[in-house]
This record gives structure tokens, sequence and C-alpha cells, in this order.
């Protein structure tokens, strides 16, 4: 059973106009765990990625990039963090960049 928080931001990301929010939006019904060290082989400095899902902290990541995801483990936040990088809600992310503009999905 998904949480109505959940269900309501899917249904926030599917009235954006932008297809990749409807992308992210059906990503999350089946959610997705990411671990940092795939975001750091996937990634370069300064990119801003997706998680449809939950952020674990295995691994490491040196380079500073901006993560969105509906969850993110402790250890994964401050090891993103002490890259330079942060990490905030994918909601944030779509309110910061409605037109979804130079994303990145990982999953």
């Amino acid at each position: 059973m998904k949480s109505p928080l959940l269900l309501d931001l899917i249904h926030q990301l599917n009235s954006l106009p932008a297809p990749i929010w409807k992308t992210v939006a059906k990503k999350l019904e089946r959610g997705a765990e990411v671990n940092v060290s795939r975001i750091e082989r996937y990634t370069k400095k300064g990119d801003i990625v997706v998680v449809p899902g939950k952020v674990l902290g295995s691994g490491t990541i040196t380079k500073p990039v901006t993560v969105g995801a509906w969850a993110v483990t402790a250890a994964a936040r401050e090891k993103v963090k002490s890259a330079g990088g942060k990490c905030v809600g994918i909601e944030t992310l779509a309110k910061e960049n409605p037109k979804g503009s130079g994303l990145k999905i990982l999953e």
C-alpha cells in the first residue's frame, strides 16, 4: 500500500506539462533503490539527478551533485553532502525546474 503522501506526489508530477515528470511519476509507482555508488558512476560534477524511490548509502561519491529523491538514508545524505552536493525532495526539484531541463533519472 502506497502512502497518501507518495500518491499525492505522483498526482502532482502527472499534472506538470513536462514529459520527464510524468516518467518520474510512473517510475515512482514501482519505486527504486539506488546506492550513492551508482550516482557516482553515472553522473558528472554539477548534475541534477532524480531517483524515483530511495537513495541508499552503500559506496562512495566524490563529486557535487544535486539528488532529488522520495527518500534518502542518513548515510547517503551525509555522503552526498560531504562531496559538496545536496539532497532534496522530488517535489522541490519539480518546483525549481518544472520543465525538467537537464535532469537525469537513475533507478
